[in-house]
């Protein structure tokens, strides 16, 4: 048993969790920086999802840890945090019109930027992988534990997907930098901190 406990130990200090807040200069919390490698910190089992979250900051990770050590390590996920707080909240995405449930049978329903839309999704608790399936799209993304709840996240064009189909943003200059933020950093993926 003790060289479990000390095999599970060792290896959990592989990875970088880098959790942390950082302040827009509004005095607005962004919350938590997530865990800055996306198998670094995964919701336990399949039922960790469940229930329902509401956004509570901009969230920001990266794929390996070699993608976060290129792209300037703990530093780089707490800017484009601070990046992302800016561009949603010239969206004016918050915690009263963006929020996400699932329920058991794989089901969810949603809100982004005030516009609801449900479906279906798939969850693997193994490596964070979840796939939501609208009426118009399958969304694929990642979650993951922070110190205030999980991170929902997706690539670029997922991410733009997400906000101009499903939350038919119209703020195409503030969607367009949420791309090309992740785009610039190889490997990102960005989203949402949500709550219960």
């Amino acid at each position: 048993m003790t060289l479990f406990v000390g095999a599970a130990v060792m290896l959990s200090s592989c990875f970088s969790t880098g959790y942390g807040t950082a302040n827009t200069g509004t005095n607005d919390v962004l919350g938590s920086v997530l865990g800055s490698v996306l198998s670094s910190v995964l919701l336990g089992g399949q039922t960790g999802i469940l229930g329902s979250w509401n956004y509570n900051a901009p969230s920001a990770a990266f794929t390996t840890e070699k993608t976060l050590t290129s792209a300037g390590g703990n530093a780089a996920v707490a800017n484009m945090n601070s990046s992302l707080a800016s561009n949603y909240n010239s969206i004016g995405i918050n915690r009263n019109n963006t929020s996400f449930t699932f329920l058991e049978g794989n089901k969810f329903s949603a809100k982004v930027n005030g516009i609801p839309f449900s479906g279906t999704y798939v969850y693997n608790s193994q490596n964070g992988e979840i796939s939501l399936k609208t009426a118009t799209e399958t969304l694929k993304g990642n979650v993951l534990r922070t110190q205030n709840g999980m991170g929902l996240m997706f690539d670029a064009t997922q991410m733009v997907n997400l906000l101009q189909k499903e939350g038919k943003v119209s703020n195409t200059a503030a969607v367009q930098a949420v791309s090309k933020l992740a785009k610039s950093n190889n490997g990102a993926r960005v989203g949402f901190e949500l709550t219960k």
